[in-house]
C-alpha cells in the first residue's frame, strides 16, 4: 500500500518548507524513521525521517523547491507491496518536476568561463519574503476559498491570505484580473499590485498642505506594519559578472539571514558601546574546575555560561534593553530569554535559551551546549529559535577582537564578545598580565540610549570581573 510522504508543519507559525537535499532516491530502500529528506524554513533546518520501510516509489517535489505543510512531497511502496510488486518503481525527474511548477527561488546563473565576448548575465530577480499566513492543509498555495465580497455582481474569488495582504497593502481586489483557475485572485497577483503600487508616487493635489513630519502609516517600523527585505544590487550587474567566476544561488538560509539582516539595518538605528572587561579570575574558576564540572554534571564547562549570567543581571537591572519595538510602542518583556549566535557550516542560526533568569550556572550550562550541539546536527525545533528577548553572539571563538553584530529583530540590543586574550593592563598603578576581553553591545537608539547602554555594560563588567557563584 502506497504512503505518502508529507511536508511537516515544524511550529504553530511555520507554513512552507524547502527541500533542500533527499537522502534517497526512487527505487531506494528505506527504514521507518531513517532519514529520508531535508528541509529549511524560515525558523529552522531538519532532516525529516521516513514515516515508514519500504521502497521509496516516487519523488514529487524536487530540491529547492518550496511548498505548503501537508503537501506531498513523496510516495513510499509499503515493505510488503515492495516485495509482492513486480513492476520497477515509477520516479519522477527532479528536472520534469521543476519545469512544471517556477521554482521558490531564483536558479544559480550558468557558471561561466573568461572569454573574449561579454559574458551573458543570467537573470536574477529580486525577491520578496512575504509575512507568513496560514496555509490550508490540502497542499494547494493559498488557503482554501472564503470570499464573500462581489464586484460587478460576480463573486471576488481568493483566498483569506490574499484578502489580509489586499487589507494590509490598501489595495481593492475588484481591481485586480485573477490569473488563478476561474479567474481566481493568486498570491502571485496580490504580490504584482503590491510591487506596483510601491512603485507608483501618490498623487498630490494642487492645494493639499505640505506635511512636515507624518510617515506613512505603511512605513518600516510604524505600528502594524511590515517590512519586505528586497535583496538588491549596490552596483550594476554588468560590474560583478567579468572575467571567469562561478555563480551559484544563495541557500534558503542564506536568503533568511540576509532578509533578516537588511531589515534590521533599515528599521533599528543601530549604536555601538565599547568595554573592556578583566576576565581573570573567571579563567582561573575555570582552569581549576572545568575537569571536575564535567565528571561531576556530565557537561563541558564554556565561558558563555559566565556571560549569560552577567547579562541576564545587567537586563534585570535595566530591563529597557530587554524589550522590542512595536511602531512607537516598547514591549517591555518579563522573561530574560537569550538567543546565542551558533555558527553552522552552512549558515547561522540562534537557538534561544528560555526564562534564562529562572536557570542556575549549571542549567545555563546545560542548555547551552544542548542548543549548540542539537543546532549543529539540526535537530532544533521551530520553538527554540523564536522568542528571543537579547542576543549574544561570540566571534572571539575564532579569535575576532571584537565586533559589531546586526541587532537580531525583534531585539534592541545585541552583546559581541571578542576574544579573551592575555594582554598587559595597568593594575593599581602597576603592569600586570591580565586576561582580556573586549565586549561590543549594539543598540536600538529609539528605545535604548548611550547612557543605558554604558550602565548596563558597566554592570555587565562588575559581575565578570567580581565572579562570586559557585559552579560545582
Amino acid at each position: 500500500m502506497p504512503v505518502d510522504v508529507v511536508m511537516p508543519q515544524m511550529g504553530e507559525s511555520i507554513f512552507e518548507g524547502t527541500i533542500t537535499k533527499w537522502f534517497k532516491k526512487p527505487g531506494d530502500r528505506i527504514q521507518r524513521d531513517e532519514p529520508l529528506f531535508e528541509i529549511s524554513t524560515d525558523k529552522v533546518d531538519a532532516e525529516i525521517p521516513s514515516p515508514s520501510a519500504g521502497v521509496l516509489k516516487e519523488i514529487k517535489v524536487a530540491e529547492g523547491k518550496t511548498v505548503p505543510v501537508q503537501t506531498v512531497v513523496a510516495v513510499i511502496e509499503e515493505a510488503s507491496a515492495a516485495v509482492a510488486a513486480s513492476a520497477p518503481v515509477a520516479s519522477v525527474p527532479a528536472a520534469s518536476s521543476a519545469a512544471k511548477e517556477p521554482a521558490a527561488s531564483p536558479g544559480p546563473p550558468p557558471t561561466a568561463a573568461k572569454s573574449t565576448s561579454s559574458p551573458a548575465i543570467p537573470a536574477m530577480p529580486t525577491r520578496i519574503a512575504p509575512p507568513s499566513s496560514p496555509v490550508s492543509q490540502a497542499g494547494s498555495t493559498e488557503p482554501a476559498e472564503e470570499s464573500g465580497d462581489f464586484a460587478n455582481g460576480h463573486k471576488i474569488r481568493s483566498s483569506p491570505l490574499v484578502r489580509r495582504l489586499a487589507k494590509e497593502n490598501n489595495i481593492d481586489l475588484a481591481t485586480l484580473a485573477g490569473t488563478g483557475a476561474g479567474g481566481r485572485i493568486s498570491k502571485n497577483d496580490i504580490m504584482a499590485a503590491i510591487q506596483s503600487a510601491s512603485a507608483r508616487p501618490k498623487p498630490t493635489p494642487p492645494d493639499a498642505p505640505r506635511p512636515i513630519t507624518s510617515p506613512p502609516s505603511t512605513a518600516p517600523g510604524s505600528a502594524g506594519a511590515v517590512f519586505h527585505a528586497t535583496l538588491e544590487n549596490a552596483v550594476p550587474r554588468e560590474r560583478m559578472y567579468f572575467g571567469s567566476y562561478n555563480a551559484s544561488p544563495m541557500s534558503v538560509m542564506r536568503q533568511r539571514i540576509a532578509e533578516h539582516m537588511v531589515a534590521s539595518k533599515h528599521v533599528s538605528p543601530h549604536v555601538y558601546s565599547i568595554d573592556e572587561a578583566d576576565m581573570t579570575r573567571i579563567a582561573r574558576i575555570r582552569e581549576r574546575t572545568k575537569s571536575e564540572f564535567e565528571a561531576k554534571h556530565g557537561t563541558k564547562l564554556t565561558f558563555m555560561p559566565f556571560f549569560i549570567r552577567a547579562c541576564v543581571e545587567g537586563l534585570r537591572s535595566f530591563p529597557t534593553v530587554n524589550a522590542s519595538v512595536d511602531g512607537t510602542t516598547v514591549v517591555l518583556h518579563r522573561e530574560i530569554n537569550v538567543g546565542m549566535a551558533v555558527a553552522l557550516d552552512w549558515g547561522l542560526i540562534v537557538p534561544v535559551i528560555k526564562n534564562a533568569e529562572e536557570k542556575n550556572f549549571l542549567g545555563l550550562a546545560r542548555s547551552v551546549n544542548d542548543l549548540a550541539e542539537r543546532a549543529r546536527n539540526k535537530k532544533l525545533r521551530p520553538d527554540e529559535v523564536q522568542e528571543g528577548t537579547f542576543s549574544i553572539t561570540n566571534p572571539g571563538v575564532y579569535g575576532g577582537l571584537m565586533g559589531l553584530p546586526v541587532i537580531n529583530q525583534p531585539n534592541v540590543a545585541i552583546l559581541g564578545i571578542g576574544s579573551i586574550e592575555k594582554r598587559p593592563v595597568v593594575v593599581e598603578d602597576a603592569i600586570a598580565i591580565r586576561s582580556m576581553v573586549y565586549l561590543t553591545l549594539s543598540y536600538d537608539h529609539r528605545v535604548v540610549d548611550g547612557a543605558v547602554a554604558h550602565q548596563f555594560m558597566s554592570k555587565v563588567k562588575s559581575l565578570l570581573e567580581s565572579w562570586t557563584e559557585e559552579i560545582l
